[in-house]
């Protein structure tokens, strides 16, 4: 009792906060998730596996290019916490020139990729014709998923949240009902297969990037943070700070996400069936992690609000509430994937070899949604107060001095299979869990009691 009075002011005001970002967050997995329910049940195994291969490459870019993107967003709250309107405006003309910048790149770098290098991925030859095209739609949408995100951030760092989740809820709905029609080849439409489901994508994210900026550039609450928002204000000052969180954040996204990609590719080396499992379970994982990643973007909200006014009391306890809220959410989803763990797998496909192997896959799914979520609250909460290099740091080794290296000595080298590749990145998540509250620990107990910072600021 004592401790739900200590801390319910912190978890109402998290969870008003969190939800809407959750669902928002939830958005750029959903695209995903609708895209391989069409692909496995109207297209088959093959293109199923097409999917995953294609989906598990593009992932390392798309969380690079989000990563880039939540630069701006612990900044604006920081300023916000101090009541400067007109730097926020400053903030999001550079985080906007930034973003398309970095969509270029990522694009450019998607279209190299599918053209020279995924034929040197030992896959099967069919999953590597159909992955290819698909691979190269779903790096073009990565430009205007980064404009959305621009301006999503820019509102979610000012605390506001719902209109971006709303963007996000209606986005995937167009995705289904696009994906659909152009999978199936209704209304007179030609069937594309697989193809239809990235143009699908590209289609959806346009006008999620359309919709989100209009609400930015026409809503009331936004006018005095804008007036100081034109190109003319890039700066090379500005745009450095929102790059020395950013870069270091699509490190930290790149090495946790890059090694269950990774392992994507391991583990299609042995059989496109494993694959194909591979990509339902961990599909299902990544619906739960992004909706922690909604509790830790909004953890990281808070924690710069807290920073900026310098409240290093309050700033511990909210982030504390989150890590309350972010495991018992957690554990909600570990008791679902252990007691659903054979029904999950129906809503992808209805090949009964895919799904025998992911539901063995859920249960080791199971076992890590606790420490998968306490490491993306505790790297939204350092993230917030400026600390990115160490848990960057963190995550390295986490993922690919630990995890990676044991995921294939188990599933190749001792013969394990899919399971071993999968024990590995468990073992990556809980090291990282572990590793980044003991830094969150060290760090506010210094601040909370007037030890000089050991993190540089701005």
């Amino acid at each position: 009792m004592k401790l739900l009075q200590k801390y319910r002011t912190h978890y109402n005001d998290n969870l008003k906060l969190a939800i809407p970002v959750v669902i928002s967050q939830l958005g750029h997995t959903l695209v995903q998730t609708s895209d391989i329910i069409i692909i496995g049940h109207f297209a088959g195994t093959v293109a199923l596996a097409a999917v995953s291969l294609g989906s598990s490459i593009f992932s390392v870019f798309l969380l690079i290019g989000i990563g880039i993107s939540y630069g701006s967003t612990p900044l604006i709250a920081q300023h916000n916490g101090r009541n400067d309107h007109a730097e926020c405006g400053q903030l999001l003309s550079n985080s906007l020139f930034i973003n398309l910048l970095t969509g270029l790149i990522l694009f450019g770098l998607v279209w190299i990729g599918a053209i020279f290098f995924l034929g040197n991925l030992h896959q099967s030859p069919e999953v590597e014709a159909q992955a290819k095209p698909f691979l190269m739609l779903l790096g073009i949408s990565v430009i205007p998923m980064l404009v959305f995100n621009t301006f999503k951030q820019f509102a979610e760092g000012l605390g506001f949240t719902k209109q971006a989740m709303m963007i996000s809820v209606w986005g995937n709905v167009l995705n289904i009902c696009l994906g659909i029609i152009f999978v199936k080849g209704l209304f007179g439409i030609t069937p594309m297969g697989i193809r239809g489901v990235g143009y699908a994508t590209l289609i959806d994210r346009c006008v999620m990037a359309t919709a989100m900026s209009l609400y930015v550039f026409r809503s009331p609450r936004f006018t005095r943070y804008i007036k100081t928002f034109a190109f003319k204000n890039v700066d090379r000052v500005r745009s450095w700070k929102i790059l020395k969180i950013g870069v270091p954040v699509a490190m930290q996204y790149t090495f946790e996400i890059g090694a269950f990609s990774g392992a994507a590719v391991i583990i299609g080396a042995i059989n496109y069936v494993d694959l194909a499992a591979h990509q339902v379970a961990i599909n299902l994982a990544s619906i739960t992690y992004m909706m922690s990643s909604g509790l830790g973007a909004a953890a990281a909200i808070k924690s710069g609000n807290y920073f900026g006014a310098k409240d290093h009391g309050n700033l511990r306890t909210a982030a504390l509430s989150n890590y309350h809220i972010v495991l018992l959410f957690m554990f909600l989803t570990a008791l679902l994937f252990t007691l659903a763990n054979h029904l999950l797998p129906w809503i992808y496909t209805s090949d009964n070899a895919v799904i025998i192997i992911a539901a063995q896959l859920l249960i080791i799914a199971a076992f890590f949604q606790l420490f998968d979520g306490a490491q993306v609250v505790g790297l939204g909460i350092l993230r917030g107060m400026g600390d990115v290099n160490i848990p960057t740091l963190i995550t390295f080794i986490a993922y690919w001095i630990i995890g990676l290296p044991v995921g294939y000595w188990l599933g190749i080298y001792l013969k394990v299979g899919v399971t071993g590749v999968w024990y590995g990145l468990t073992l990556g998540l809980m090291a990282s869990a572990i590793l980044l509250f003991i830094r969150f620990e060290l760090i506010s107990k210094k601040h909370r009691y007037n030890v000089v910072p050991i993190i540089a600021q701005d």
